[in-house]
C-alpha cells in the first residue's frame, strides 16, 4: 500500500518503537517466514513454528467448506507438478490482505483476503501452482545465495579496498541484479503455474483473470490515495508489473487451449466462501472509513477526515492523499515508573526535537501531547492512558499548518472508551452472494454492498471490467453486514 503507507511517510517515525509496541490486527502482512519463497532460507516448520507463523497473520480462519475445496484443488495441482509425490495441507489465514505462500514442508497458506478476490477454482489453483513452483524451483535458495554473494562483494570493496564510492556502486548494481532476478523468478513461476493448472484440468486462463484483479485492486488503492496508478515496468521492482504478468499468462494459456475449455467451477467456489469475514476482524479492531474501533479492547477514535487507514499487526497506519501527511497509532507498555510526561519525551522518533508537553483530559482519560520537529517533517505526538494500557498517536505532516494541527488534535481528542452498546454494534463484514435477475446491472447489484465505493468494489470483487455487464442467472459476490 504505497510502500506500506510510505513507511508511515518517514522511516524515523517507526524508530524507537520496536520493543514495546503491542499490535491490533492482521491487516498488514507481516514479514513472511524465512523458508517462504522470495525470502531467504528453506528450513521446514515444525508444529510450534507453524503456530507462530499462523499467529503472526491473525491466526487461522476456520471455514470447513472452503478448506475442503482448497485441499481438493491442491491435491489436483500437486499431482500435476514435477513432484506429484509431495503432499500439501492448506491453511486459511485470518488476514484481509491478499497473500499466499508455500513452504517446502508441504504447508500452503492463503489469506481470506485472497479468497475474497478470487472468483473460481481455476484462479485459486493458479495461485497455488505459482507458489508451489517457487518451492519446486528452489527460488528462495537461489535468491539467498545471490544476496550472500552480493553482500560479500560489497564488504570486500568497503573493507579491503577501502573505497566507499565503489561500494555504493556495487550495492546499486546488486539491487538491480536482485530485482531482475526476482522478476525473472516471478515470471517463471507464472509460466509454470499456467501449464500446471491446465494439466490438472483447470481453466488455464484463471491465472490471467486473477492477475487482472490484482491490477485493478492496486489501481483502486492508488485512486483512494489520490495518486496515479503506475503499472509500467519498473526494473527496480521485485515483481514484474501486473500488465506484464497478465500478458504473459494470457499468452501461455492461449498456447494450451482456447478460452472456455477447462474447469473453473465458479458456483461451487463462491458457495464455499459465502459468509466468510471480509476486511478486518472485529476481534482485532476494524477500520470503517476514517474511524478505527476495537470493540474487544473497548476504544475508538476518528483519524483526520481525508486519511486512508489500514489495520496492521503492530499498529494502525494512515496516509492522506498525496502522502504529505501520515499517522501511526499503537499500544505501548511504558517502562516501570515512567509517567506520560516523561514517556512522550523519551525518544519515540530519532533526530527530532520535542517541544513543550501539554497535559490533556481526553474524554475523561489522562493524556499528554507535544509537537516534535525534524528536518522535513513536523509531528504531533500524544499518549492516552486507559487503565494499565497506554495508546500512542504519531501524526506527521511535511507542511505543518494550523489547519493540519487542528485536524491532528481533533483526531487525538476523538479517542474514547466505547460504551457497551457501541462495542456490540461493531459487526464484521461478510461475503454474501446474489443472483442477477432480469434487468439487473452492476449499479443495481452494487446497491447491496455495505462498503464505500460500492460500484467499483463490486466490479473488483467479481472480476468485471469497467462498463462490463452482469449475466442474468449468474451468481455474484457482495459485501454484507
Amino acid at each position: 500500500m504505497r510502500a506500506r503507507l510510505a513507511a508511515i511517510a518517514v522511516a524515523g517515525l517507526l524508530a524507537g518503537c520496536a520493543s514495546d509496541r503491542i499490535g491490533f490486527g492482521a491487516g498488514t502482512a507481516p514479514s513472511l517466514p524465512a523458508s517462504a519463497p522470495r525470502v531467504t532460507g528453506v528450513e521446514p516448520l515444525g508444529s510450534r513454528e507453524h503456530k507462530k507463523l499462523v499467529s503472526s497473520f491473525g491466526g487461522d480462519y476456520r471455514a470447513p467448506v472452503a478448506e475442503r475445496l482448497l485441499n481438493d484443488v491442491m491435491r489436483r495441482v500437486a499431482a500435476a507438478t514435477e513432484r506429484p509425490d509431495q503432499q500439501y495441507q492448506v491453511t486459511i489465514l485470518n488476514s484481509p490482505v491478499v497473500n499466499a505462500f508455500a513452504l517446502p514442508n508441504g504447508n500452503l497458506y492463503v489469506t481470506r483476503g485472497l479468497l475474497a478476490l478470487a472468483n473460481d477454482t481455476s484462479e485459486v489453483a493458479a495461485v497455488m501452482a505459482h507458489e508451489v513452483a517457487h518451492v519446486t524451483l528452489s527460488h528462495a535458495i537461489q535468491r539467498a545465495e545471490l544476496e550472500r554473494r552480493s553482500e560479500i562483494v560489497s564488504r570486500v570493496v568497503a573493507e579491503v579496498l577501502n573505497d566507499s564510492a565503489a561500494e555504493q556502486q556495487v550495492q546499486a548494481r546488486g539491487k538491480i541484479t536482485l530485482a531482475s532476478f526476482s522478476r525473472a523468478q516471478e515470471l517463471e513461476a507464472d509460466q509454470i503455474g499456467v501449464t500446471t493448472i491446465a494439466k490438472a484440468g483447470f481453466d488455464p486462463f484463471g491465472a490471467a483473470r486473477f492477475l487482472a484483479s490484482l491490477g485493478r485492486q492496486s489501481a483502486m488503492r492508488a485512486t483512494l490515495l489520490g495518486e496515479k496508478s503506475n503499472q509500467s515496468p519498473n526494473f527496480l521492482s521485485t515483481h514484474p508489473s501486473t500488465p506484464e504478468r497478465v500478458a504473459q499468462a494470457l499468452s501461455a494459456a492461449r498456447q494450451i487451449r482456447a478460452p472456455g475449455i477447462g474447469e473453473n467451477d465458479r458456483d461451487r467456489y463462491l458457495k464455499s466462501i459465502e459468509g466468510m469475514t471480509f476486511g478486518d476482524d472485529p476481534a482485532e479492531g476494524v477500520v470503517r472509513g476514517n474511524r478505527f474501533m476495537h470493540p474487544q479492547l473497548g476504544f475508538a477514535y476518528a483519524a483526520p477526515a481525508n486519511f486512508m487507514l489500514e489495520n496492521s499487526a503492530s499498529a494502525v497506519l494512515g496516509l492522506a492523499p498525496g502522502g504529505a501527511q501520515a499517522m501511526r497509532f499503537d499500544s505501548v507498555k511504558m517502562p516501570d515508573g515512567a509517567t506520560l510526561e516523561s514517556y512522550i519525551v523519551s525518544g519515540w522518533i530519532e533526530g527530532v526535537e520535542v517541544g513543550a508537553v501539554e497535559t490533556l483530559n481526553v474524554n475523561g482519560l489522562p493524556a499528554v501531547t507535544a509537537v516534535a520537529k525534524g528536518d522535513e517533517w513536523t509531528f504531533r505526538l500524544a499518549a492516552v492512558q486507559v487503565g494499565q494500557a497506554t495508546y500512542r498517536f504519531i501524526l506527521a505532516a511535511k507542511n505543518y499548518t494550523p489547519d493540519s494541527d487542528r485536524a491532528f488534535r481533533q483526531a487525538i481528542e476523538s479517542f474514547h472508551v466505547m460504551a457497551n452498546e457501541e462495542a456490540a454494534a461493531v459487526k464484521p463484514l461478510r461475503v454474501g452472494l446474489v443472483v442477477a435477475r432480469q434487468g439487473d446491472t452492476v449499479e443495481t447489484l452494487a446497491t447491496r454492498m455495505a462498503t464505500d465505493r460500492p460500484v467499483e468494489r463490486f466490479q473488483l470483487l467479481n472480476g468485471i471490467d469497467r462498463n462490463g455487464p452482469v449475466r442474468e442467472g449468474a451468481t455474484y459476490k457482495i459485501i454484507v453486514e
